[in-house]
């Protein structure tokens, strides 16, 4: 059975919300045309209830309904336009929409400001994520002992790559979409300057350089890594590193996973940092999560500022 979406916007009715908390306990137990019944029947009573379309959509999909699940997210669309809940990315799955250039930042927001509490624990205990230090020892292979002036990273989240690498740089700068993820970063006091806002018009605002750029498990959330590619190469020094890691498959583009989260196979990164007149100086494939116990495929690339 596919994972349900563990974000939730409030009815604003106790009552309904109750009902569509029932309704997802259904479904985990695997009584999904139950909840489907309950969640049309809710629905009747407070047909404005986004999150419960979306519910209605997941139970569809997975009853085999595609039509009725296109049709209970586009509802929960049209209610929502700025789209919390990431339901373009659903439709796109269900080959009912493209997909998107991006992912909706009020998505990527919502997901992250209702994970942050619970984003380390979770994401290194139960997914042993490993991001961070792998990315930390491929600088050591590349740069050796190298210190550097001024590091920015991209995504910081928490700040577990923060953390990884405050014993390497003078300055640390972090940018996060996410508010609270921002907040969590601050209470750790690692970073010199903390920014919530989205990435790219970070680095358009931002006025001076950095030597090294970092971005752990963030392009999960971009089909295309030549736009930000682009964007870090004008903002790098020369001799600047930008160290990040990917997941992967076998094929050359970008694909959506069913975990929604974007692949980009090798010939994308390579042809994305070539676009950027960036030099490829460190690519190996990596495990940087498990996913239902198993490992993710990745891959790890540093990639060098031409003078």
């Amino acid at each position: 059975m596919s994972q349900l979406s563990a974000l939730f916007l409030s009815s604003g009715d106790p009552a309904l919300d109750r009902r569509h908390e029932w309704a997802r306990g259904l479904i985990e137990r695997g009584e999904v045309q139950a909840a489907a019944e309950l969640l049309a029947e809710t629905l009747e009573r407070g047909p404005g209830f986004i999150a419960g379309w979306f519910l209605l959509g997941e139970a569809s999909e997975l009853l085999g309904d595609k039509e009725g699940a296109i049709a209970a997210f586009r509802r929960a669309l049209k209610l929502d336009p700025e789209d919390r809940l990431g339901v373009g990315l659903r439709l796109a799955r269900l080959k009912a929409r493209r997909v998107p250039h991006a992912m909706s930042p009020a998505y990527v927001r919502t997901l992250f400001d209702q994970y942050a509490g619970r984003f380390d624990r979770e994401l290194v205990e139960a997914l042993h994520y490993s991001g961070p230090a792998l990315l930390a020892a491929a600088l050591g292979k590349v740069a050796g002992e190298r210190r550097f002036k001024r590091t920015l990273d991209l995504g910081c989240g928490t700040g577990l790559m923060g953390e990884a690498v405050r014993g390497r740089t003078q300055e640390l700068v972090g940018v996060d979409l996410s508010e609270n993820m921002v907040e969590a970063a601050r209470r750790k006091q690692t970073y010199d300057r903390l920014a919530a806002g989205d990435l790219a018009y970070f680095l358009a605002a931002e006025p001076e350089n950095f030597d090294l750029i970092l971005a752990a498990d963030v392009f999960v959330y971009l089909p295309d890594l030549k736009p930000v590619c682009a964007a870090v190469a004008h903002k790098l020094s020369p001799g600047g590193l930008f160290a990040f890691t990917v997941e992967t498959h076998e094929g050359d583009g970008a694909i959506l996973r069913d975990t929604l989260r974007f692949a980009h196979g090798e010939k994308h990164l390579r042809d994305a940092a070539a676009a950027a007149r960036m030099e490829v100086l460190f690519l190996e494939k990596v495990a940087t999560r498990l996913e239902k116990n198993s490992p993710v495929e990745g891959l790890l690339a540093v990639l060098g500022a031409r003078d």
